[in-house]
């Protein structure tokens, strides 16, 4: 998630309630008393869980209240990937509201030309979608809807149909395109029927056209949104080249020089080289100067001579110098090759960036904003500019379209008079920490003066519970902000264990090369906690190494050790130093935080393990699945992963559920199966019920089938906790790892008195998380009020109101809620 500064004004819509009518499905023609009984106590208990998170605040708007309106989506410009997901969104949301929807194939071609091009969506037609990259129903750029003859075709084509509200899917010059046909709507529809192509009674019907943009573009280049549609998933492209490059370099001390795309933003090459350890990065927003050549090559050559056997340099397609001049790929390879003789090549990835499955963050982003673009469509009037939907922090907001594109074009225009700075701060705010980040992590030596006040205090940093993605990023990423500010850093191996024994390691900067590409934890972690038993030796240690400040990154555990330690401070004099939490735990359990780090890993781990699944029942008729995932009590695994899989349904221990839940659930697979689905995936976490285990729901499945589909469970395990981080963890751990370092060494400066360090307040003893935009070091004494030690999760969790949207996408009638928007303030981003 990233951040932006300054957005345009945002629509701050309300929370919203669709009710929920007799019919359990829309589909269904009648349903009975008793079971529309039935149903309803079944969705009042799933709204006891939402409600904690949402409230009940806003109009009710009822299951098919906007029967009989008609919508049509289409694609284009560049395809990305989570385009498919967007549609299938879009698709069944507008069918959930009773609406007519219609697929434009081939974009505004398709469009202009008409006739089998503009067809009727069915739920089914966009069945097994979201795990494909590119777009079904195609994308193609089109010079005859840059004409007014080719839109006022369009025009005719589309009030044909009755089609008046459109999605559009693509990037800025689309959404522009989309906005010119707006305007133009009226002189288009008098001239229909001037010409006698359609009567004035049909114009009247017609007399305006309504436009929801949602951004689709792997350069996340529209400024208004923090990510757009396939930016995640051409990155994991990106970095799972870079990685396969590291290990043939490191093998011929070679020297690889990477080209991605980025004709006019750097946004992919920035955040490739943070999550990469690229050595050096080119890109258009902030060129190098003149004298480029030399500082390039006197780093790789000094880098060299430290033990380093590879170098990797990411170049933007668009990269130039501060004087306008072209910097690419092969004239940075020829630089090297001339001035160090190194063994250099070249890698273009190319549309390499574009294919592939969609990553999950970039699934779950195409359906959460293609819903609210069906709901922002339907409730627009004729007085309504036109929005694109955003994601803000980890909401969803609706931006005036065309100030988003006024703020892209000034990002160019600044470009073009090499204003540079402007050109970055109109990146937003997020970029902008990506840069700072980059630059002070890539330094060779510590320039800064020692800002210490005179003392060069010691740091240690551990790893505690279970590994996650993101781990050894963060790690890095402390060891050299703190080194850069003259402080001594050590690890602490093994957990508490290790700093029971004594059993830490100074790290140097070069101690933490080649950390961020790898899962895992270098130095070691466990599922324990500090007691009694050790305490004593715990203050000993940190007595022993005269450690000023305490970096714990890890989950539930960690930040539960944190707050026993501070509960400790009055005993144990060792123990008054500044500590913080980074929270990086698979589960997404722990309190502060709306993410934490190594879950975005482990939800691409559970999707493309589904994927398989999905994919191994081809031409197996009739079948379901039941996938347990990890997550102990904490549901977020599972509904995150189920709604990025598409799958059916999720049961979860936040939101309980009976024996009657699961047998209507094989009422709706068999009614499914009926009208030619051939499979149907349940997602299951661990801790869902003690009693209705996976094995249970299995068998109840299988005695309530009647032998009309075969089941079969498919436990992840610990798959879920292991492979290379995401490009999202790596940079998150990365500038969360910068953060931690920032925060500890300024509170040491604050608490050191007379020689020695007293940091007894709750503010010394905090967790860093993200809430909304913005970063939060959350006292955990404050914290542990809002949490429930005995499922280890907290009292409130915002992703609960994600669960009528993974039911209502898989044709469950549900309560839908619209997304409320979260305030920002320009401290955003990590």
């Amino acid at each position: 998630m990233e951040a932006e500064e300054d957005p345009p004004p945002i629509h701050k819509h309300s929370v919203y309630a669709i009710g929920v009518q007799d019919d359990f499905h829309q589909d269904d023609d009648l349903v009975g008393p008793l079971e529309a009984i039935k149903a309803r106590e079944r969705m009042a208990r799933r709204m006891d869980s939402i409600i904690p998170v949402m409230g009940r605040e806003g109009a009710n708007i009822q299951l098919n209240l906007y029967r009989g309106r008609t919508m049509a989506v289409f694609t284009s410009g560049g395809d990305s990937q989570g385009m498919n997901a967007a549609v299938r969104s879009v698709v069944r949301m507008g069918i959930y509201l009773g609406c007519k929807v219609y697929f434009i194939r081939e974009g505004y071609q398709g469009m202009v030309d008409g006739d089998e091009y503009i067809v009727e969506a069915s739920w089914n037609a966009v069945s097994d979608i979201i795990q494909k990259g590119g777009t079904i129903i195609g994308s193609a750029r089109c010079a005859d809807f840059r004409e007014k003859e080719g839109r006022k075709k369009a025009a005719r084509n589309l009030i044909s149909r009755g089609i008046t509200n459109l999605v559009c899917i693509g990037g800025d010059g689309s959404l522009t395109g989309a906005n010119t046909f707006r305007k133009d709507w009226p002189g288009l529809i008098a001239e229909l029927v001037k010409d006698g192509t359609i009567t004035q009674a049909l114009a009247d019907e017609h007399p305006n056209i309504q436009i929801v943009g949602l951004v689709g573009s792997i350069d996340n280049d529209f400024c208004g949104t923090d990510m757009t549609i396939g930016t995640d998933t051409a990155l994991q492209r990106i970095i799972e080249a870079v990685d396969s490059v590291v290990s043939t370099a490191q093998s011929h001390q070679r020297a690889f020089v990477v080209e991605v795309m980025g004709r006019h933003c750097g946004y992919l090459a920035l955040v490739a080289a943070l999550a990469s350890e690229a050595d050096f990065c080119f890109i258009p927003e902030w060129p190098p100067p003149s004298n480029w050549r030399d500082i390039l090559c006197d780093k790789l050559q000094q880098m060299r001579s430290e033990g380093q056997r590879l170098n990797i340099i990411i170049v933007a397609e668009g990269a130039i110098d501060r004087d306008g001049n072209p910097i690419t790929a092969d004239l940075v390879k020829d630089v090297i090759k001339e001035k160090l003789k190194y063994d250099t090549r070249v890698t273009v990835l190319g549309h390499v960036q574009r294919g592939g499955s969609p990553s999950a963050f970039d699934r779950i982003l195409g359906c959460r904003m293609g819903a609210e673009a069906v709901l922002a469509l339907m409730e627009m009037t004729a007085d309504s500019e036109p929005c694109v939907i955003s994601i803000d922090g980890n909401s969803m907001v609706r931006v005036p379209l065309m100030q988003c594109v006024e703020r892209t074009q000034a990002v160019q225009k600044a470009m073009h008079e090499k204003d540079w700075e402007t050109a970055v701060k109109l990146r937003g705010r997020s970029f902008q920490r990506n840069l700072e980040t980059y630059r002070l992590l890539t330094k060779l030596h510590q320039e800064r003066e020692n800002l210490s006040g005179g003392h060069n205090f010691n740091v240690a940093v551990m790893n505690v519970g279970a590994p996650a993605g993101g781990m050894n990023a963060a790690v890095r990423s402390f060891v050299r902000i703190s080194l850069y500010h003259h402080c001594t850093a050590f690890g602490i191996n093994d957990s508490f264990e290790g700093l029971a024994k004594g059993d830490l390691t100074q790290l140097k900067w070069d101690s933490v090369t080649n950390w961020v590409m790898h899962g895992g934890s270098f130095l070691g972690t466990q599922k324990q906690l500090p007691n009694e038993d050790n305490m004593e030796k715990i203050a000993a240690t940190l007595k022993k190494f005269n450690i000023h400040a305490l970096l714990l990154i890890g989950g539930f555990e960690a930040y539960h050790s944190t707050i026993i330690l501070s509960q400790h401070r009055h005993k144990y004099p060792e123990l008054q130093i500044p500590m913080c939490v980074v929270p990086c735990t698979i589960s997404n359990n722990v309190p502060g935080t709306v993410l934490s780090l190594g879950s975005d890993t482990a939800v691409n781990e559970i999707c493309q393990q589904i994927d398989k699944i999905k994919q191994s029942a081809t031409g197996t008729k009739r079948r379901v699945f039941i996938i347990e995932t990890m997550g102990g009590y904490c549901g977020y695994l599972a509904t995150v992963s189920a709604i990025g899989s598409g799958a059916d349904n999720a049961y979860i221990f936040e939101e309980k559920f009976t024996v009657e839940d699961i047998i209507e659930d094989v009422r709706v697979i068999t009614q499914k199966m009926e009208i030619g689905v051939q499979r149907y995936l349940i997602v299951r976490n661990e801790c869902a019920n003690k009693n209705y285990t996976t094995e249970f729901v299995e068998q109840l499945f299988a005695e309530e089938s009647g032998n009309r589909f075969s089941t079969r469970i498919n436990v992840l395990g610990h798959a879920q906790q292991g492979g290379s981080p995401t490009p999202f963890d790596r940079n998150m751990g990365t500038k969360m790892g910068a953060r931690a370092a920032e925060f500890l060494i300024t509170s040491m400066k604050q608490h050191w008195k007379d020689g020695k360090m007293i940091a007894n307040n709750p503010e010394s003893a905090a967790l860093l998380g993200l809430n909304g935009r913005r970063v939060v070091f959350s006292p955990v004494a404050e914290l542990a009020k809002e949490t429930d030690f005995t499922h280890r999760l907290p009292n409130t969790q915002w992703w609960l109101k994600l669960r009528p949207l993974l039911r209502i996408l898989a044709k469950h009638a549900d309560t839908y809620m619209t997304e409320a928007y979260v305030d920002s303030d320009d401290d955003a981003g990590i």
